[in-house]
């Protein structure tokens, strides 16, 4: 799945990545301030912490995961999803390596910021 995000159609389960650390971003879709990607986790995330300047809505669409979302730990099961404003400090604690961890995200960023048109 190419990362341009210039794709019409395709299906998110397939051409999966096999990250062996980390996670692997790919833009399925950017237009004005809105971005959609799907990330694909290993069994041993990045531990960074965000605190982005957009704000994110992800889903869990396959596998276990927990974040730590601003002081909270919240587990996630295929199908849950959360909004993080942005500016809210967060990050990955765990994930499952099988099946492997899928998300969907949408960042919506502000107005007159780089990834904005």
């Amino acid at each position: 799945m190419p990362d341009n995000g210039d794709r019409i159609g395709g299906n998110l389960f397939e051409h999966l990545p096999e990250p062996r650390q980390g996670e692997v971003f790919q833009d399925l879709l950017r237009r004005g301030r809105v971005q959609i990607e799907r990330i694909v986790s290993s069994d041993q995330p990045d531990q960074t912490l965000y605190d982005q300047s957009q704000d994110e809505w992800v889903c869990l669409l396959q596998g276990r995961a927990r974040l730590w979302i601003d002081g909270a730990e919240i587990a996630l099961g295929p199908g849950d999803y959360r909004f993080i404003p942005a500016h809210t400090p967060h990050r990955v604690l765990s994930t499952k390596g099988y099946p492997a961890c899928i998300w969907l995200a949408v960042h919506i960023h502000p107005l007159g910021s780089a990834d904005s048109d």
